[in-house]
Formats: structure tokens, sequence, C-alpha cells
């Protein structure tokens, strides 16, 4: 749905953000992966279903190509990299953005509704690509959740349980995205 009010970064701007905010090499080349999908998956969404609108690409090339924008800075503390990388977005003027970056994790604006009607936004096409890519490699969301639970549940069950319940929502929409893409979730990547 492209509207003549969004500001997005082109693709020399956001490599500029990723060096300005020491993104690494390891960390570009999983945004970069990511992109991919996005791409894919939107590309996907608009062969199926033609009539139907959908995000604007460059919105979520660049939303994918940020999403981990403040990972790098965020990287031996606590803050919270999306929160963080939402911030960076916005006092770089670039609001939509931020709302990708800001649910690149958790899915908050998690809308049913519009996903059985073929209705997907930038920030649940770059959600669902992420959740896809292990460092840079393509992976099965299982496999994601495995990842996911070693490296972050820190045994804790509170948060093992939050893990499990956000990656419940994103095999949720697996599903609701596959009814209007020509191609299966294990094809994702491939082409």
């Amino acid at each position: 749905m492209a509207m003549a009010h969004l500001r997005i970064p082109s693709l020399s701007e956001c490599v500029q953000l990723m060096e300005q905010y020491g993104m690494l090499a390891n960390i570009r080349h999983h945004s970069l992966v990511v992109a991919r999908l996005a791409e894919q998956l939107l590309t996907g969404l608009c062969a199926f279903v033609p009539e139907r609108p959908q995000p604007d690409r460059n919105l979520v090339i660049a939303g994918a190509l940020l999403h981990d924008i403040a990972k790098t800075p965020c990287l031996n503390s606590t803050c919270d990299h999306a929160r963080v990388g939402a911030d960076i977005c916005r006092q770089h003027g670039f609001p939509e953005i931020a709302a990708i970056v800001e649910e690149h994790v958790i899915l908050r604006h998690y809308e049913p509704d519009q996903y059985t009607k073929g209705h997907f936004t930038a920030r649940e096409i770059v959600y669902y690509a992420d959740k896809r890519v292990r460092h840079n490699v393509v992976v099965n969301l299982d496999e994601r959740l495995e990842y996911i639970l070693d490296r972050y549940s820190k045994d804790n069950p509170d948060r093992q349980q939050l893990i499990q319940a956000n990656f419940s929502k994103c095999l949720a929409l697996e599903q609701y995205l596959f009814q209007w893409l020509p191609f299966d979730p294990e094809d994702l990547g491939t082409f």
C-alpha cells in the first residue's frame, strides 16, 4: 500500500545507518538474508493475489535491512534492541521503519482477521522473515525456536514461556501467509 507520505530510506541510506551504528558484518549479513526473504514473500503475495494491495516494496526491504540496527550497540548490555532500534529510526525521520523495527522480535499488532483476507503489513512480513533466518541461514521455525530458546531463555521458565507464546503467533502467521503464496514454507529462500 504505497502512500505518498512515507519516508523510506534508500539502500545507500540503510548502508550508511548500518555503518553509523557499527553493525557487525555477521548481523549485516543476517539482515541482507532477511531482506531477501521479505522481498520473496512480498513478490509471492503480489503474484498470487495481484488485485490485493500489498505493502510498499521499498518499505519492506528497508525495514528488513534495518530491523537489527541496534543489535550491535545492545550486544553487551541489557537494552532492548528492538525498542532502541525503533528510537534510532525515529531520530533519523523514518517512523514507518521504526514501527517495523519495534515489532520484529514480538509482533504486538497481531491481526488474524486481516490475515484470513490476505492482508499483511510490512511489520508481519519482516517479523516472519526474521524468524526464518538463524545467523545467515534460512531455517524452519522449529530450528529457529530451538536456537532462540537456547540463546535467550537463560533457563528461565518465564522467558521460555514468553518466547514460546511469541513463536505460536509466528507459526499461526506462517499458516495464514502461505495460504496466499504460490510456494510452500520450505521453498522460502530457494529461489
